[in-house]
């Protein structure tokens, strides 16, 4: 549709291809949406797609202030552009021409500080502020995505309406919810990014492992993953999964994955995600070993390197005798076993980390609704978030998702054939940093008494930084230098 009849519902600036999705969506949900993009061949592409989809109610505009002015107050605006100065760009020339009790929502992959910094910038005009978290690509952007809001209340409820509809649809309502106040909305969606880096790695050792040791072919792995996509780890990521093994190569013989380049890209987010938890002192193990593999991964030429020299200085491959040996349907459902406890820790990890920020901030997350709105439309969702969901639902205040009654359970079951595919895995000399992260997580969380009265020990003999005692309470310091050398006069003296 060219020109506007009457104002618009809605406004969304910033039309790459998540923006033209999301803004056909909010169009094709029957809400009037006014679109802005400084390339004027993008409003005319997204135009023209709301043309070719439907008739949608969707109308193109070319400057800023006549974008603006199509809305209907309270103005609210969504902008979709590439997170950082580009954001605040925007923002300067749209908040030229909006009014105090209109609302700014930021839909991209933004860094929660910016969002706190630009909350207190655009009051300063009067206007209200969301960062919003938006999850599931460009087809969740299209057909119904996880959208993670935070920010000024009266700004989400002037939208809920829309944001209810556009969002994914799940049985226990739409994928989306008020997360908080501040940059809360952002956060979120960085830990879910972090948890998802997590369960790609998972995935992708669980792979190494049944391709490697159990000498599986692609035709065999995607049909184990869509079995598995039918019980526990029933996932959009496993499912997935099972789809890129049956793509065949068309430019040349063979599979498509096995062409593919062994170097991950990453964005930012994973990186944020082991910041934030190494400033909050919260342990995320299987996170930071993913982004550790992303950065391994990038040095290819290091590594065919290192291979080539460790042949020669006798290195060998333990795959191939491990692999004539080894027990298929066994293999199979030890790694699917060992994958599901692996991601129950992963998932811990994110969900303490956030809960630790919301302690900081106050920003009083739930983090039952988080898993909730994760269950439909984002790269993460999966049926056992509604297992989160219900754990978190019967304590909201759970120390860790290992403790739930039901998970540990499933822990417990699980650890035997956990154990067994990781040190499977070391014989054969298969990095499972995912996996190996996470049962060395386990196994340190569920230990009443760990080593760390030896690293108390030795920081007070070097640098008097004391100790406390299991038996009385109080701090103490001892002259361990000294008592040593009473002790050892002392066993000289009896020798």
């Amino acid at each position: 549709m060219e020109a506007s009849p009457a104002l618009s519902r809605i406004g969304l600036a910033g039309l790459a291809v998540m923006g033209q999705n999301l803004a056909l969506n909010v169009a094709e949900k029957g809400f009037p949406i006014s679109v802005y993009n400084r390339t004027t061949s993008k409003v005319d592409e997204t135009v023209q797609r709301a043309q070719d989809e439907g008739q949608l109610p969707l109308f193109g505009h070319y400057t800023p202030r006549e974008f603006v002015l199509s809305i209907k107050r309270p103005r609210s605006v969504v902008i979709l552009v590439k997170a950082g100065s580009p954001v605040d760009q925007t923002i300067a020339a749209l908040s030229d021409h909006m009014e105090p009790g209109d609302c700014i929502i930021d839909g991209g992959n933004e860094w929660y500080e910016n969002t706190e910094r630009r909350i207190q910038e655009v009051s300063n005009k009067g206007l209200l502020y969301l960062g919003m978290g938006v999850s599931g690509g460009e087809e969740g952007a299209r057909n119904g995505p996880s959208l993670m809001p935070g920010g000024s209340h009266q700004a989400y409820s002037n939208i809920q309406d829309i944001l209810e509809k556009v969002a994914a649809q799940v049985e226990d309502g739409p994928c989306v919810t008020y997360i908080g106040e501040g940059g809360s909305g952002n956060f979120v969606k960085m830990v879910h990014n972090g948890i998802e880096y997590g369960d790609m790695q998972l995935i992708s050792e669980a792979y190494d492992v049944l391709k490697h040791v159990g000498g599986l072919s692609n035709d065999e792995l995607a049909e184990i993953f869509a079995e598995w996509n039918r019980g526990e780890l029933e996932s959009f990521l496993i499912e997935i999964t099972s789809d890129i093994f049956r793509v065949k190569d068309d430019l040349s013989d063979g599979f498509l994955v096995d062409k593919i380049l062994d170097k991950t890209g990453m964005k930012g987010t994973g990186k944020w995600t082991v910041q934030q938890a190494a400033e909050l002192s919260v342990a995320a193990p299987t996170i930071a070993a993913s982004l550790d593999c992303r950065y391994l991964s990038g040095l290819k030429e290091e590594r065919e390197n290192a291979a080539e020299v460790l042949k020669e200085a006798g290195f060998k491959e333990e795959v191939g005798s491990l692999a004539k040996g080894i027990d298929k349907k066994r293999l199979i459902d030890d790694v699917r076993q060992a994958l599901y406890a692996s991601k129950i820790c992963s998932y811990a990890q994110g969900m303490n980390l956030l809960r630790a920020k919301s302690v900081e901030k106050g920003w009083n997350l739930n983090f039952g609704e988080l898993a909730r709105i994760w269950k439909g439309g984002c790269i993460i969702r999966a049926v056992f978030l509604d297992r989160i969901k219900k754990a978190y639902q019967r304590n909201p205040n759970l120390a860790s998702l290992v403790v739930d009654p039901e998970f540990a359970r499933e822990m417990v079951q699980r650890q035997a054939a956990w154990r067994r595919v990781v040190g499977l895995a070391i014989s054969a000399g298969i990095s499972t940093p995912g996996m190996c992260a996470s049962l060395a997580y386990f196994d340190t969380y569920r230990r009443a008494r760990l080593p760390a009265n030896l690293v108390q020990a030795q920081r007070d003999l070097f640098g008097a930084h004391t100790y406390e005692r299991i038996d009385r309470p109080g701090s103490f310091h001892t002259e361990w230098k000294k008592s040593a050398q009473n002790s050892n006069a002392g066993v000289g003296a009896l020798n």
